[in-house]
């Protein structure tokens, strides 16, 4: 059976398989920029930086450079500026990001060419409140959604219709310079319209559709009054308009990276989605079933917070398993978020084994009480099995990995 640290660097290899300068630098060279007066690059995501610079390293000399990205991600850039703003709750950086962005937009004109590079993050850092919508309730309508244990396509069908440039916004206020996006997927199924809020592609969904989804999801009721009047008005009727969109990396291409350096694994779910409980009953198949010896998994669950702890899906998912395995020997588990962070925490995620929730318990924890608080960061601290990897610079959503003894 694999080694914890066996494990760990599978998983950095998974990430590094979705490496944003490679990819930027591959799509470049195989599909160059149509010709142009003047070169705009606007870079947003959690991959902002490293993408920006292997665009800038290959292209001629740009106009102007924005790059909008998390805090633990954001470094210096040369010829470019480096906006860092809050996530996954925005916050006044991020407005001041998205301002930035408009005035750059608006430099452009129909000779020039605006390449934005996309990666996952991008929804949150670079908030755009539409009329009568502060920061304040923008925020406060993220913070319902990611308790609400909705997932990532849904939550971004709502943020579309309370921003100015998401939903193909960014795409408007760039009219009539022609766009060109290089888009990193963090999300599974790869569906550009919900990757940072699909800021170069249409909106998800109507807004009569995603008010009905709110109150179908018990958020509607939450939502401060100026998001409800914002979803409720009429749909504008908006020109077509239409950018280049390229995808260039995706969880599953580093699900395939992890695949052939091992023979002995097998892709078992690109869809491990959903409720965080479902997800583990179905790693937990996996393992009673025992015909997969090294099962690799991508997706991204969801989360219905009912405690006030800390953590994120990744630990909660690990620390589920652990409890409904506890005792069994001959089994490994990772699972990790490819940005570094799961949550609100300094934890990419966790790998746990048979003996994780005796861990726990010898350092005076009750996993069944943690995991109803929603607590999963102290349990998975408690037994030693935390996976902090700091800001990888990248974001593909999730990445599991199980390993069986072959004895078992």
């Amino acid at each position: 059976m694999l080694s914890r640290d066996d494990l760990e660097a599978l998983f950095r290899l998974g990430v590094r398989a979705a490496d944003p300068q490679a990819a930027v630098r591959a799509s470049l060279r195989a599909h160059p920029l149509p010709a142009h007066s003047r070169l705009f690059i606007l870079s947003l995501g959690k991959a902002a930086c490293a993408m920006a610079q292997a665009a800038i390293s290959m292209l001629p000399r740009p106009e102007q450079v924005l790059i909008v990205t998390n805090y633990e991600n954001a470094v210096e850039v040369d010829g470019a500026e480096v906006i860092a703003a809050g996530h996954p709750v925005p916050d006044e950086n991020g407005l001041r990001a998205a301002s930035a962005a408009e005035a750059l937009l608006a430099r452009t004109g129909p000779n020039d060419r605006v390449l934005v590079l996309v990666s996952g993050g991008g929804s949150a850092l670079m908030p755009a409140p539409v009329k009568g919508l502060s920061l304040q309730a923008k925020a406060e309508v993220n913070r319902i959604l990611l308790g609400a244990g909705m997932d990532i396509v849904a939550m971004n069908a709502v943020r579309q219709h309370l921003s100015r440039l998401k939903g193909g916004g960014l795409l408007r206020a760039a009219h009539p310079a022609p766009v060109t996006a290089l888009i990193l997927s963090d999300v599974i199924g790869d569906d550009l319209r919900a990757i940072a809020s699909g800021p170069t592609v249409a909106p998800i969904a109507p807004r009569p559709d995603v008010v009905a989804m709110l109150r179908a999801s018990g958020a509607w009721d939450q939502l401060p009054q100026s998001a409800q009047a914002a979803l409720m008005r009429p749909q504008e009727t908006l020109p077509p308009m239409t950018a280049e969109n390229r995808l260039i990396g995706s969880n599953r291409q580093s699900l395939e990276a992890m695949a052939r350096a091992r023979p002995e694994a097998e892709i078992v779910s690109t869809m491990l989605t959903g409720d965080v409980a479902d997800a583990a009953q179905v790693v937990v198949r996996t393992v009673q079933e025992g015909r997969h010896r090294l099962a690799l998994f991508g997706g991204e669950t969801t989360v219905t917070l009912r405690g006030a702890g800390l953590g994120g899906r990744n630990q909660e998912l690990a620390l589920r398993v652990a409890r409904a395995l506890e005792g069994q020997p001959g089994w490994r588990f990772l699972s990790c978020g490819t940005d570094g962070r799961d949550g609100p925490t300094d934890a990419a995620g966790a790998v746990v084994d048979g003996g994780t929730c005796a861990r726990i318990r010898a350092r005076g924890g009750e996993p069944d009480a943690l995991l109803a608080k929603n607590d999963s960061y102290h349990a998975l601290q408690m037994a030693g099995d935390l996976l902090i990897t700091g800001a990888t610079g990248t974001n593909v959503a999730d990445l599991q990995i199980l390993a069986l003894d072959p004895a078992r």
